[in-house]
């Protein structure tokens, strides 16, 4: 019998208190008891976003939110900056071209975070932009795009700054009132550790504005809908009740941590993900790591497939591949959600372990030895 471990960057682990909130029996969500419990949910996002603004929440995966926020804002025909360094970076591009918005991309190196110069140059270039998007963790390289920076380009423009927060939520910082973004997006099933299903939306004043002039189509994912039925503390449609039910647990144990506590734990694992990967003479991919997930660059010699493969079948532990170009090149470990201090360890490992018998010597214990150091000193 092998135990399994998940250490995917999503879905990620769900507390047990929250899995058995869903079991509770079923009930109707236009009654006074969804409401109550989906007015705390929405205080409870508001908390986790850091903004005053409303947070409006979808029965979908973190993509739709993301398509959301492109059919809301903008009109055919509109100009747009697409920070393209990673998968989820061209998705963005990806969503605006499929509703006739022209993208101008600024590409980036994968590994590699933007300079925020660069948006500033092609802003000056162009005042017809309408918005920058951007991705506050690139999970597909493990990079952490500077928002804050970027917030201060942007703010003098009239340009939007639409972000993917959808990984990086409650693991990387992310100050969406303070850093003047005006749109985030997120998923339940990352940092909010919660099963995937729920989408959110953080809207500023600048972006419900734009809005009135959007003549995009929309129906299931409109915010004006959505907003509507917020105030009156509801759902255009229906719910995902037991998720929300999820949710609401979930919120709880990050309030009753802190948010500033959380963003630490995350903060901690991850340097020490980070020594371990370096005591065992790997690789880091990313030239500026997320404390949301590590990408480790697979040593030549072995296959990445091979090696995430070798992982779950001996050890039962899932951790994550690379995508596109960087298949089989790296492995991507996440520090994320309901994570401690053991998970990591168990996770390096099995690294060690199976790297070694597919052919690429490492010192065993190496790496765990490095981040136990780091984990020790708090």
């Amino acid at each position: 019998m092998k135990k399994k471990r998940l250490m995917a960057p999503g879905p990620t682990p769900v507390p047990p208190e929250s899995l058995l909130a869903m079991a509770q029996p079923a009930f109707h969500h236009r009654t006074a008891t969804f409401k109550e419990l989906f007015g705390e949910v929405n205080q409870g996002l508001k908390y986790v976003f850091q903004t005053t603004n409303p947070v409006l929440t979808f029965a979908s995966s973190g993509t739709g939110a993301m398509e959301g926020a492109v059919a809301n804002t903008l009109c055919a025909g509109d100009t747009v900056l697409v920070v393209r360094g990673g998968k989820f970076g061209e998705r963005w591009a990806e969503i605006c071209e499929s509703y006739g918005v022209n993208v101008v991309p600024i590409d980036v190196e994968w590994g590699d975070a933007v300079e925020p110069n660069k948006i500033a140059d092609e802003l000056k270039k162009n005042r017809d932009i309408k918005a920058v998007f951007a991705t506050l963790c690139e999970t597909s390289t493990a990079v952490l795009t500077d928002i804050g920076a970027i917030g201060a380009v942007v703010r003098d423009t009239d340009a939007l700054l639409i972000v993917d927060a959808i990984s990086a939520l409650c693991a990387d910082d992310l100050r969406t009132d303070d850093w003047g973004v005006d749109v985030a997006v997120a998923g339940s099933q990352k940092g909010l550790m919660t099963p995937p299903g729920l989408a959110f939306v953080s809207l500023s004043d600048r972006a419900r504005k734009a809005m009135e002039r959007s003549t995009l189509p929309k129906y299931y994912f409109s915010f004006r809908k959505a907003l509507a039925s917020l105030e009156k503390t509801d759902t255009p449609y229906t719910p995902a009740v037991p998720l929300v039910v999820a949710l609401l647990n979930s919120l709880r144990m990050i309030r009753q941590e802190t948010i500033e506590s959380v963003l630490e734990r995350h903060g901690r694992l991850a340097r020490a993900a980070r020594a371990g990967v370096e005591a065992m003479g790997l690789e880091l991919f990313s030239r500026s790591p997320a404390n949301t997930v590590t990408a480790i660059t697979v040593p030549a010699g072995v296959d990445g497939v091979k090696l995430i493969g070798a992982l779950e079948k001996e050890y039962g532990i899932t951790l994550a591949g690379g995508q596109e170009k960087l298949k089989g090149k790296i492995i991507r470990i996440a520090h994320l959600g309901y994570c401690d201090d053991l998970d990591l360890l168990s996770a390096l490992a099995p690294i060690e372990m199976a790297v070694n018998k597919l052919g690429h010597p490492i010192e065993l214990g190496a790496g765990v030895a490095a981040a136990e150091r780091v984990l020790a000193e708090g």
